[in-house]
């Protein structure tokens, strides 16, 4: 049996639709958005734009444009939907597997189409309290130790590999010194640095 059509590669009905008919899309040059963000990169086949409005610290409208496969486009669709009307707060914490439960599941191998759309929404949130001048009070709620000997989170990863602070694994190592105690971390902390490298195109 070929690869395309063993189980892995099986679409679930509401993956489809948002496929076929995504939901919010940003093809409206009028569209003014208080904080926008974009994440990802042409060169690895996938980029992500996403534009929101807020009123009374609420996601009032969201619109996004991607270039990426079937399911970075049924993601994003649906993470759209689930984001309009939360609280900066509760869209600053939705995740990647949120969106994948509320599309039936996605094949294992597509799994992170859908972390663009979480990177891009908190991205768009952050510009947002940028722009208007105001604290952040989301990042450290959405923090994940990485590095427990030396306290080191995935969030500190993000943002130094985001400013291009930390461009090679041994650039991060000789910034954080994570791995240089017990050593557990390493192979953690290559996954995510690999992923944010794709994600903010370093």
């Amino acid at each position: 049996m070929s690869t395309q059509n063993s189980p892995a590669w099986v679409y679930t009905d509401t993956v489809k639709d948002h496929f076929m008919n995504p939901k919010n899309l940003w093809t409206d040059d009028s569209y003014q958005p208080d904080g926008e963000g974009m994440v990802g990169s042409m060169a690895c086949g996938d980029q992500m734009r996403v534009g929101i409005t807020v009123k009374d610290d609420r996601i009032e409208t969201l619109k996004w444009q991607t270039y990426g496969c079937a399911s970075a486009i049924a993601s994003t669709s649906m993470m759209s939907e689930m984001a309009i009307g939360m609280t900066l707060k509760e869209a600053y914490n939705l995740t990647p597997e949120s969106i994948t439960d509320h599309l039936g599941g996605l094949p294992q191998h597509k799994f992170h189409c859908s972390v663009l759309g979480d990177k891009a929404l908190r991205a768009a949130i952050d510009n947002y309290l940028e722009r208007q001048d105001k604290p952040n009070p989301y990042k450290a709620s959405v923090a994940k130790i990485i590095c427990e000997c030396k306290g080191i989170t995935d969030q500190r990863i993000e943002e130094l590999v985001k400013n291009k602070e930390a461009t090679t694994l041994d650039e991060l190592r000789d910034i954080t010194q994570f791995g240089t105690v017990c050593g557990k971390c390493r192979f953690k902390v290559q996954q995510l640095f690999d992923e944010y490298k794709h994600i903010y195109n370093v």
